[in-house]
């Protein structure tokens, strides 16, 4: 692109993303004025301390560590009647994971078979909500704009209850980028879409490109027929997203889900079941997941299970057998790994802090196979030694305030039922 294409381009990218967030302002200075309510704050983290085992890892045996992740501190709040909202979440991983976590079959932002550390500034979103109470309109809209997730997939897995990222975590989300979201639900259906900056984060402390702000899209209609029941697809649009300089080929995503969370039989039922689909270079690459999960809370018990079959792109490694060549381009993959995973767990939780913080210690086994799939010189048996898998997880979920949080869903559209109440906010 020539330089003053890139310069136009840059400055009506950062632009569009300037005018979306004086937009959500105007429209909260014109909502009506409804029942008075208190602005609040309300302060929320996690973290697990866990010891993973993991047989095989790249280049054959096995491979325990001890380490702390999920370090999250988050701050919520809201003011004007609760028309305008705010959404931040520090992630430390930067800091207790930097060369990653291990995670048989995990993949992206240049690691595999370790799962990246999340940006420092995991989300900073500015919401308005509810823009049309008081109009007598049958309708809910909400304007975000900031740093989060596209409107795309399921929520992040950080707040599900298996402790083990899947490997379809960016096929069935799309994370960390500067975003604008609309979202408006009428009666039991809700349509959300976005405009963000394709490229994904390239370290810890990186920030999302605005020069690049609206060359991707996404999409999300979700239908909610029942309490507690959703029925979602999404459709995305990410423009070369391992190229931070716009080089690259587009990812064009498929996902749909449908997901289950209330009470029956004395206790709390969740379910989720979720397909996807990531075209690559034009259709040249392919990749499929199918995934389904369940746990079920009684009495501080927490038994849960997830079956997985995800497929995973396989790049030229570093010297580092658990990284990859960066930037990704079409021609460096070589092969596609098919990974068929059974993850059973248990934990046990119990309140603390007068149910404010939860412990929760877990144990949690994975074991499964990959296999090649359409073609490519990478042979999984080679490259590991086997082709079966196993791991072991022992940890503790310590969580303030997290119970019903779901990350990745903005602007209060969905039933309460679907997403459980948290603790009561703090007053400022």
């Amino acid at each position: 692109m020539p330089d003053a294409k890139r310069a136009l381009w840059k400055s009506r990218s950062e632009g569009r993303f300037s005018g979306l967030a004086a937009l959500v302002l105007l429209l909260l200075v014109r909502t009506p004025a409804t029942a008075q309510a208190a602005p609040w704050i309300m302060l929320m983290g996690q973290g697990i301390p866990s010891t993973t085992s993991v047989n095989p890892v790249p280049g054959g045996g096995s491979l325990t560590e001890v380490r702390l992740v999920q370090p999250v501190l988050m701050l919520q709040a809201a003011a004007l009647a609760d028309h305008l909202t705010f959404t931040g979440t520090a992630n430390l991983e930067g800091l207790t994971i930097p060369n990653g976590e291990l995670l048989p079959g995990g993949w992206g932002e240049g690691f595999y078979d370790r799962r990246h550390p999340h940006t420092y500034a995991h989300e900073l979103l500015v919401t308005g909500q509810d823009l049309l109470r008081g109009t007598g309109l049958p309708l809910r809209l909400s304007l975000s704009a900031g740093k989060g997730f596209a409107p795309f997939g399921s929520d992040d897995p950080m707040s599900r209850p298996v402790f083990r990222y899947p490997v379809n975590h960016h096929l069935a989300q799309i994370l960390e980028r500067a975003v604008g979201i609309v979202g408006i639900r009428a009666g039991p259906v809700v349509l959300e879409g976005g405009l963000f900056n394709g490229d994904e984060p390239t370290g810890p402390g990186s920030w999302p490109r605005l020069s690049r702000f609206g060359d991707s899209w996404s999409a999300r209609l979700t239908l909610l027929p029942a309490a507690g029941l959703e029925l979602s697809a999404s459709r995305a649009k990410v423009h070369s997203p391992e190229s931070p300089s716009g080089a690259g080929p587009d990812d064009w995503k498929w996902h749909a889900a449908a997901r289950l969370d209330r009470r029956v039989l004395g206790g709390r039922l969740y379910a989720l079941t979720e397909w996807a689909r990531t075209s690559e270079a034009n259709g040249f690459f392919v990749l499929r997941s199918l995934l389904a999960e369940a746990s079920f809370d009684v009495g501080g018990h927490r038994p849960y299970y997830r079956f997985e079959q995800s497929d995973r792109p396989e790049d030229e490694r570093t010297t580092d057998p658990f990284r990859a060549v960066r930037p990704h381009l079409e021609n460096s993959i070589v092969g596609i790994t098919r990974f068929t995973l059974h993850t059973l767990g248990y934990g046990y939780g119990w309140p603390a802090a007068r149910g404010r913080l939860e412990i929760r210690p877990f144990v949690e086994g994975t074991l499964g196979h990959m296999r090649s799939v359409g073609g490519g010189i990478f042979q999984p048996g080679v490259f590991y030694g086997k082709s079966s898998l196993a791991s072991v997880a022992l940890g503790v979920r310590l969580s303030w305030r997290m119970a019903g949080h779901r990350m990745g869903r903005y602007g209060r559209l969905l039933d309460e039922e679907a997403m459980p109440a948290m603790s009561g906010p703090m007053e400022m």
